[in-house]
């Protein structure tokens, strides 16, 4: 019974969980551009829930993101509490973003499951698939928050891109989401959620 209700469990979980860390964020511009992407995606997954059911490892790694980004956008990522990480590795910034980034990878998990549960592609290429989706995704949200920042102008620009000073932010967030891709990709292979994938050409 818990397998099979456990997408709805997780659901209900994250939507308390949402809907506490709603509650009087640090900054209110920032925390609706934050969790906008996570409403999306949740809303997506509600509604293509019936047409398509994905192993609970997938919805598993995927909630991982959607968890992360919502305490990014209560604190804001640059203040989330995060201290004890920063002082044990005695970095120059709070790096919780990086840990948000590796988790937007996960989606590579469900991005292959789809393929080739679907037939659509062979293994191989379903999996080369999944981790060229997420650095498309990451390349473009990057641009995003460019965009976003000096369309804003203001501190919920700063806030929303999240540099903290580091001139190549992008392209280290971008690295982290490929690093999150191929983790989840080894997942992927180790758990095998479908059944009888073979790495050939049907």
């Amino acid at each position: 019974m818990f397998t099979k209700y456990y997408p709805h469990i997780l659901a209900t979980v994250f939507t308390l969980f949402f809907i506490a860390f709603g509650i009087h964020p640090v900054d209110r511009d920032v925390w609706v551009v934050e969790v906008t992407p996570i409403i999306i995606a949740f809303i997506i997954l509600l509604l293509t829930f019936k047409k398509f059911r994905f192993s609970n490892t997938a919805y598993t790694m995927m909630s991982a993101w959607m968890f992360l980004h919502t305490i990014g956008g209560h604190y804001t990522f640059a203040n989330v509490p995060f201290d004890f990480i920063t002082n044990l590795f005695d970095f120059q910034r709070n790096n919780f973003d990086r840990v948000a980034h590796f988790s937007v990878g996960f989606y590579a998990f469900a991005v292959t499951e789809v393929l080739i549960r679907k037939k659509w592609a062979n293994a191989v290429i379903s999996t080369l698939f999944g981790f060229a989706f997420i650095m498309s995704v990451a390349s473009v949200y990057e641009i995003i928050e460019w965009s976003y920042a000096v369309i804003d102008g203001g501190n919920t620009g700063i806030e929303f891109l999240g540099s903290q000073g580091d001139i190549w932010d992008a392209q280290k967030d971008m690295l982290m989401d490929g690093l999150g891709a191929l983790f989840s990709l080894i997942i992927f292979w180790v758990v095998r959620p479908v059944q009888g994938i073979v790495f050939t050409k049907r």
